[in-house]
């Protein structure tokens, strides 16, 4: 996965796979879906890939979850669709503060360090979010 890969990608996405999904004309993509979202941690899928937090994800049988897809690619992938956005919160192990500022870093476009992480995190203009819902 990434911008490096050999594989055929636009922007770190597969080209092949993109096509596929293209092909379902998903109408909205979700993230994160499912059990998931009650352990995903948003901050722990920005910035640079490589020192992104890994975890165990107890739902997908102990896996680890690198977070190499994390806000930005999921708009990326999105955007390459050409679908809506439905953003999942995290109630399970999650606080109202870090959905809160979760929101802010996807959509404010003014002055605030949430907004100014997603700046340093290549992304200037903030992102259209379709939906927001929490999980449960």
């Amino acid at each position: 996965m990434g911008e490096d890969s050999d594989i055929p990608n636009r922007n770190g996405m597969r080209t092949d796979v993109v096509d596929a999904l293209k092909e379902l004309q998903i109408p909205v993509l979700r993230w994160p879906g499912g059990c998931f979202a009650d352990e995903y941690h948003w901050m722990d899928g920005v910035g640079p890939r490589e020192s992104r937090k890994k975890m165990v994800n107890t739902n997908w049988g102990g896996v680890v979850e690198d977070n190499s897809f994390g806000t930005h690619e999921f708009f990326e992938l999105c955007e390459q669709l050409g679908c809506k956005t439905y953003i999942n919160g995290n109630v399970g192990s999650g606080t109202v503060q870090e959905m809160s500022e979760w929101v802010e870093y996807m959509t404010f476009d003014g002055v605030s360090p949430m907004a100014e992480m997603r700046r340093r995190n290549g992304r200037e203009k903030p992102w259209k979010v379709d939906y927001f819902a929490k999980e449960k």
